[in-house]
């Protein structure tokens, strides 16, 4: 069985009440308050010093002031006055100082020089940094023409970049004319100066196109040198030419290279000397020629390398150290060596250093005849000058004050003076850069201002800290004063603790401290007070815990949890299950103080735990659940064991004690061990707390005590089925109070604000204390700076606030355990950071390459480790598509935000437009926010392959044609060159026939296919493209009609073969009924016709063939004429006889007839064309004519 119990920790709520007061008073952020205060000015934001601008865009140039009143600007420019109403170019923005210079049609040159704005009202002026601006500059690469180098193979070669020079530096890099990097090693490789060394030329260094690139990274333009052709040439080659000049055999002795020791190249020479910096990045460079290609180590002579600065890059041939130090001077030996040699240059590093700051002045809010100081410290090499101005005018020609004195880096203020307010600017310099620093001098008077609303209810729990907040303004510094309910008597002193910021602390509070408690704030121009509540609540406790339960399987089972808490407060009640919610099962049944499961199976076993939650507390204890099979016969009661009894001490010392007992009936079930617990009634009286456990087999235990504790044992004894319930107390053992054993844990140092530094600890209990009068020594000095310790003792508290910190420097810290018996062990030494502020450096040298239509990297150089002034998180790359290419299309811009986590120096940019211009910055963020962004940089994407055709539609549908209209993608992604148009058949099994293809123009919406066959089904495949290939297809389907009358539905039944089986069916019995009517009406007349059919009647009758529904040949044994459309004789004559009456004639087409017209009539040919005309049938109509 556990039990736990937390309450709310008054640490962290400390952490947010507090704050800290220096000698000055500090202006509060209420804004009611901030509006009535008058304020000098205050510069929030200024551009850099070196401020490097982009031709192509317009100036801006920051200055953002604050103030009571709202300050105005002003600007100098080269030292003089700027007249800003003069240059319609140049406007100011609205309440602001920021100047904004239109260069459109006029040269950005015009408008370098050095700036310095003034911010300025009645209280005083405050001046920005010089800001000296200057064009970014990209000349382009003077014209020449290289001849080709040629060099005997194993010589040392360099290849001249001599880039021009620009505003920033160009970067160098060297590449093919495929755009490809030139491979390097450590026998090729480029030097810092951009040129290309080769410590031996191998010959298949031979190639034609050596090209030197500068990119300008502040326009981003790329230019590049002529190629230069390098031709290595070997001995036996010129042994060659040697011969055929002087008809020599052979001038070398053979084809190897001769081998030769180092020689350095860059430095030349044993030695050299090097200056850096403070703060920057030191390169030492070595690079040396020989064969074999020497191989080349650093060493240095003074020390050693400082470890996560320190890298060599260029295949060992550079020394890079970051953020260089004092510590970094001295001798640095390169040693370049072959198996021929070794050599060495020795290279002095001397460290200068810019002014750096010690301490910052900061402002100060005085009340008249108060006292104060300014300190302005700073350090470098040489060691800076420090120079006082007042509202930007040097303080010597300001007006003398004679309550004001200049002591070097101080001024001292005595007794200051009503409208003596005024801003300080102080100027720390030497020949390697200046710091500018302003400061503002406030005097003001001010009656008392309580700003804690006011009748604010405080609750907490008893035994805990309480914390009553008296957030509080005036100047005069109001004197701040507590009273109880009507108590005259102000409350201070044990068990009271009153904070520089006015809040009151009570460190144990109990049920009598509840009540109205008042804040008094007084100075010499009034008084204020404010009311505040403190209610102290009962804890939350579990009286009756759930016990350990071993149950059979299908039976039930009841976990008890009976709590106690504080009336006024709502209590819920929680039951887990191994630490996650209980299983979603109606078995388990939840009281208000109980937890039953019924029909319990294998599943249920675990540690069930109940919580129970207040608003300020909560308490919770934990029962194991052990399910074992059902006994077929009754078995064995087994129950826990009852608790032992006569607990007894002996052999008692000042740490130690011997505590015997004799067991309890052990009810079946042999006792696993005892446990131990104790209680405090000093410090914790009624809390049991487990000490120690022996064996079941023992019944003695030798117990180690702490100093200062009025110890009161119990034992409690386990066996399978659980625990008993605990013994009666024994005796109570006081041990003696001694100095403390150990120091506080979980000791920090971090800062809150960007000139502190918090140190926190966790209070030790008043069993840690190991007696009265505990306090803690807190202890701190800057890490490698700082050799001695400063120091504090502070008591009742768990943090101390360390003021006027460097930002983001590291500290190491520790804390004391102290009591009136003396001091506790050495503390352990935690390093710790001072308070971060936001970077002050945008990434340098940033550059993208954009991979392809969709994809870019973005590349850029990490800002030096100084400058984030914080914990590193990462980089943030805002990008946006400021438009598309298309001149037609509309401006959209969609900005999105990558970060890239931890040191990185590049990232990718995906889902990019095709054929899109888009902008995009670089800034860095450390813990406390973001930095400047790096100038607004472009690239342009690809064009890409288009999107699908915004639609596709059949307009006109006709018997053999079909008009396709289509509109353009909507996604253009790069100049349209065409469409491509694919349809084919589809018959009713949805085959597919073949594929035809059509390319269509870019300019066309609309395309008519002919020729196409009727009563058909097609489908159509469509995209467009672009020079980089097709986009997606769209299609559709249509389908062809045969005539407008008839649905496409019976036009496609016309096509089946049984259909036109049954019409050739239908067709051969009408002619066979022709036939019959066409002989019986023959028979009735007088006709020459008929006597000759009479004549010639069955065996000349041909019968139909059964192959093509066709009739034979009708022929006459007299005159062998032919009926139409039987076959002629080989000869190709039809002989005719002189009858008039032959049926050769009624199938003319001369409209002829003899004596009965009707029969003519009706089988005449020109009715077998009308026919064939107007039906739809598709039986062929040359089968009737074979027989007319």
């Amino acid at each position: 069985m556990e039990r736990t119990r937390t309450r709310p920790g008054a640490a962290v709520f400390l952490m947010l009440i507090l704050g800290h007061l220096g000698n000055a008073l500090e202006v509060p952020l209420d804004p009611k308050v901030l509006e009535e205060l008058a304020q000098p000015p205050t510069i929030t934001q200024q551009s850099p010093k070196d401020y490097i601008i982009d031709p192509r865009e317009n100036i801006v140039i920051h200055c953002e002031a604050k103030g009571k009143p709202h300050p105005s600007f002003s600007w100098t420019r080269n030292g003089t006055h700027f007249d800003i109403d003069q240059d319609p170019k140049v406007t100011m923005r609205p309440r602001s100082g920021t100047l904004v210079v239109d260069i459109s049609g006029e040269k950005a040159e015009t408008y370098e020089g050095i700036y310095q704005c003034t911010a300025r009202n009645k209280h005083g002026a405050a001046v920005s940094n010089n800001i000296v601006i200057r064009q970014s500059r990209s000349p382009l690469w003077s014209k020449e023409r290289n001849e080709p180098i040629r060099v005997q193979e194993g010589e040392a070669l360099v290849l001249h970049c001599r880039p021009p020079a620009g505003l920033p530096p160009p970067i160098i890099f060297w590449m093919d004319v495929n755009f490809q990097r030139l491979p390097q090693s450590s026998r090729v490789f480029q030097a810092l100066n951009g040129d290309l060394y080769f410590s031996n030329v191998l010959k298949e260094d031979s190639r034609n196109d050596y090209i030197c690139y500068a990119r300008f990274p502040h326009t981003q333009t790329i230019q590049q040198k002529q190629p230069i052709t390098l031709l290595v040439l070997n001995l036996d080659a010129v042994n060659e030419t040697v011969a055929a000049l002087f008809n020599e055999t052979d001038l070398f002795s053979d084809g190897l290279a001769e081998e030769r020791k180092p020689t350095f190249l860059i430095p030349s020479g044993s030695s050299s000397s090097k200056l850096v910096l403070r703060g920057q990045v030191l390169e030492l460079e070595c690079i040396t020629e020989g064969l074999p290609t020497p191989e080349v180590s650093w060493s240095k002579l003074s020390g050693e390398f400082p470890d996560k600065r320190t890298s060599i890059v260029t295949f060992q041939k550079i020394l890079r150290i970051v953020n260089v130090s004092d510590a970094d001077a001295g001798e640095y030996r390169c040693t370049a060596h072959n198996r021929l040699a070794s050599v060495h240059h020795t290279i002095r590093v001397t460290v200068k250093a810019a002014p750096y700051w010690l301490t910052t002045p900061r402002n100060l809010v005085l009340a008249p005849r108060e006292k104060g100081q300014l300190i302005c410290r700073a350090s470098g090499t040489p060691k800076p000058t420090i120079n006082w101005a007042m509202n930007g005018i040097p303080i010597e020609n300001s007006p003398e004050d004679p309550n004001r004195k200049v002591e070097g880096d101080t001024i001292i203020f005595e007794e200051v003076q009503t409208g003596s307010s005024a801003v300080y600017q102080c100027n720390a310099s030497n020949e390697y850069g200046y710091l500018l620093s302003n400061a503002f001098v406030n005097v003001l008077s001010e009656t008392p201002r309580v700003l804690t609303p006011a009748n604010q209810v405080y609750q907490v729990i008893r035994n805990n800290h309480a914390l009553l907040d008296c957030s509080f303004f005036g100047s005069p510094i109001p004197k701040i004063t507590w009273f109880k309910d009507s108590q005259s008597s102000t409350l201070e002193g044990d068990p009271y603790l009153l904070h520089e910021n006015g809040t009151l602390e009570i460190y144990v509070a109990q049920a009598f401290n509840s009540g109205k408690y008042i804040c008094v704030a007084r100075n010499t121009l009034g008084i204020a007070e404010n009311h505040v509540y403190l209610e102290v609540k009962e804890p939350t406790r579990i009286l009756k815990q759930p016990k350990y339960k071993v149950a059979q399987r299908n039976r039930n089972v009841v976990f008890e949890c009976k709590v106690k808490h504080d009336p006024t407060l709502i209590p819920i009640m929680i039951w887990l299950k191994d630490n996650g919610e209980l299983p979603d099962d109606e078995r388990f049944l939840v009281d208000s103080d109980s937890l039953t499961i019924t029909d319990v199976t294998e599943n249920d076993a675990g540690t069930y735990t109940c919580i129970m939650n207040t608003t300020l507390d909560h308490d919770s204890a934990s029962a194991e659940l052990t399910v074992v099979e059902a006994a077929p016969t009754p078995a064995t009661i087994y129950e826990q064991p009852d608790p032992p009894t006569d607990l007894e001490l002996t052999d008692m010392k000042p740490r130690s004690v011997q505590l015997t007992w004799i067991p309890g009936d052990e009810h079946n079930s042999p006792i696993h061990k005892f446990v131990i617990q104790y209680t405090d009634s000093l410090h914790d009286h009624g809390h049991w707390h487990n000490l120690t456990h022996v064996p079941g087999s023992k019944t003695t235990a030798h117990l180690e005590l702490s100093p200062y504790v009025h110890y009161s044992f119990r034992v409690l004894a386990l066996n399978a089925v659980g625990l008993s319930d605990p013994s009666n107390p024994s005796h109570m053992y006081k041990t003696n109070p001694a100095a403390p054993d150990e120091n506080p844990s979980g000791v920090k140092g971090f800062g809150t604000e960007h000139d502190n530094l918090m140190i926190l600890w966790k209070p030790m209990s008043g069993l840690q204390a190991n007696g009265p009068g505990l306090q803690y020594k807190v202890m701190w000095r800057q890490k490698d700076v700082d050799k001695n310790w400063t120091s504090v003792t502070v008591a009742n508290v768990s943090k101390f606030m360390v003021s006027g910190t460097p930002t983001f420097t590291p500290y190491e810290v520790k804390v004391q355990a102290i009591n009136n018996n003396g001091i506790g062990p050495d503390p352990a030494v935690v390093t710790g950071h001072s308070g971060e502020n936001l970077p002050v450096q945008a990434p340098d040298n940033v550059q993208v390459l954009v991979l392809n239509s969709t994809l870019a990297e973005v590349h850029w150089e990490p800002v030096p480790p100084k400058t984030v002034r914080g914990h590193l998180k990462g980089y943030k790359v805002s990008y946006w598509r400021e438009r598309s290419l298309h001149k037609h299309n509309p401006h959209r811009v969609e900005q999105q935000l990558l970060t890239f986590s931890g040191n990185k120096s590049h990232g990718m940019l995906p889902g990019l437009q095709p054929y899109s211009l888009y902008l995009f910055n670089v800034r860095v963020y450390n813990g406390k926010g973001e930095g400047p962004a790096s100038s607004n940089l472009q690239f342009e994407t690809p064009e890409g392959v288009p999107g699908r055709p915004s639609f596709l539609r059949i307009t006109n549908s006709n018997l053999n044609n079909l008009t396709l209209e289509w509109g353009p993608p909507n996604d253009l992604n790069g100049h349209l060159t065409g469409y491509i148009l694919k349809y084919q058949q589809v018959n009713n099994s949805n085959e597919l026939g073949p594929m035809e293809e059509l390319a269509l123009p870019a300019n066309k919406t609309s395309v008519t296919l002919p020729n196409l066959k009727y009563s058909t089904r097609y489908k159509f495949y469509f995209n467009a493209k672009t020079g980089q290939g097709a986009g997606p297809v769209i299609t559709e389907e249509a389908v062809t009609i045969m005539d407008e009358a008839m649905p496409s539905r019976q036009v496609d039944i016309a096509t089946q073969g049984w259909f036109i089986g049954l019409m050739c069916a239908i067709a051969l019995l009408i002619l066979v009924l022709l036939i019959i009517c066409f002989i019986k009406r023959n028979k009735g007349g007088k006709y020459p016709v008929k006597e000759k059919e009479d004549a010639h009647t069955d065996p000349e009758f041909q019968p139909m063939k059964e192959d093509d529904c066709t009739f034979g040949e009708y022929s006459d044994t007299e005159d062998h004429k032919p009926l139409k459309g039987s076959r002629t004789p080989s000869n190709g004559t039809v002989h005719r006889d002189s009858s008039d009456d032959s049926l050769v004639d009624y199938g003319g087409g001369d409209g002829q007839f003899n004596e009965d017209g009707s029969f003519i009539g009706q089988y005449s040919g020109k009715s077998s064309i009308r026919e064939t005309a107007e039906g739809p049938s598709p039986v062929n109509t040359t089968t009737m004519n074979s027989f007319v």
